[in-house]
């Protein structure tokens, strides 16, 4: 979808203008914070994106990623961000198009000569009785080991040696809540160790039997969450995104799914309510794929219809500054 088409729909939607968005290779601004979509797409090869992925820029600097799907290192190489200023790297959850770029992002990190460590953080382990995902550590390991690990080569990464810089690995409790929607019943948590005026905060969400995480980052005064897949049934993603600058929701399914579907995503209308319960200053939806893309403008009108802020449609390597 062109820029034109955009400015068309958000016209025939009643949408406020877009953010302020650019599109193409127009980040970072020289100054102040922008959010850069990486990826934009989901789990199915048919959509021409890469996969999840979203890159905080502050003062020309990449200092955050949040997850990084199958395709993001490529565009991750194209936003022009250096891996030598990465402060964080976030993981919602563990699905492929989450996570499957995580060791081609080290591989091509290992020639940066970066010399201080990384935080890398993402959720506790779980599942159910048909499947189960390792925790943080385990995953790390299993990815990394010099005795196990499928990418034993980069073993460097887990104590600092061989020239590459140590990951700090963070796993957070990914348990949700038991309350609705409009309630909250477990704690936000503060990612420690970080870089001074960087603050990270997250909170499990309900992604069907995934372990999941929603994230807040917060840097020279702006604030922005990404929710990462979750299925909009309970309220403690609008305590995370209260008040934020920018709220990123995943958008893959419509109003008419499934209950298999509905079970791992929200539903536009729900996602307009949970933006609008929020009060966040912009909407960004992304996760999409073509099945999703087909739909699009029934799917926004039932988000717009909710919320009442400014939306943007992400495509991939958009920029949006946040004023």
């Amino acid at each position: 979808m062109n820029t034109f088409v955009k400015l068309i729909l958000a016209v025939v939607l009643g949408l406020s203008p877009l953010s302020g968005a650019v599109w193409g290779q127009n980040c970072p601004p020289a100054s102040g914070v922008a959010l850069q979509v990486l990826g934009s797409g989901g789990p199915i090869a048919d959509d021409a994106r890469a996969s999840s992925s979203y890159l905080v820029w502050h003062d020309g600097r990449a200092r955050v990623l949040v997850d990084i799907g199958g395709g993001a290192v490529l565009r991750y190489a194209e936003s022009g961000a250096q891996f030598t200023d990465l402060d964080a790297v976030l993981l919602s959850h563990l699905h492929a198009d989450h996570s499957a770029d995580l060791p081609a992002l080290l591989k091509s990190g290992y020639f940066s000569h970066r010399e201080r460590s990384l935080v890398l953080a993402g959720p506790a382990a779980g599942g159910n009785a048909r499947v189960s995902f390792p925790g943080m550590d385990d995953f790390v390991e299993a990815l990394l080991s010099s005795e196990r690990g499928a990418y034993a080569y980069l073993d460097g990464y887990l104590d600092g040696s061989d020239g590459m810089p140590e990951l700090r690995v963070h796993t957070l409790d990914s348990r949700v809540g038991s309350a609705t929607v409009g309630d909250g019943d477990v704690p936000i948590q503060t990612l420690d160790a970080l870089e001074s005026g960087l603050t990270i905060t997250a909170v499990g969400v309900p992604h069907g039997p995934v372990p999941a995480l929603a994230w807040r980052v917060e840097v020279a005064g702006r604030s922005l969450v990404f929710a990462g897949d979750q299925n909009g049934t309970r309220g403690d993603l609008v305590r995370l995104a209260e008040g934020a600058d920018l709220l990123v929701l995943h958008m893959p399914i419509g109003e008419k799914a499934g209950s298999a579907a509905r079970a791992l995503h929200a539903e536009p209308a729900v996602l307009g309510e949970t933006a609008a319960q929020a009060q966040v200053g912009q909407l960004v939806l992304s996760h999409f794929m073509a099945r999703s893309l087909s739909a699009l403008g029934d799917n926004v009108a039932a988000v717009a219809a909710r919320y009442e802020g400014p939306i943007t449609v992400a495509e991939d390597l958009v920029c949006l500054p946040l004023q």
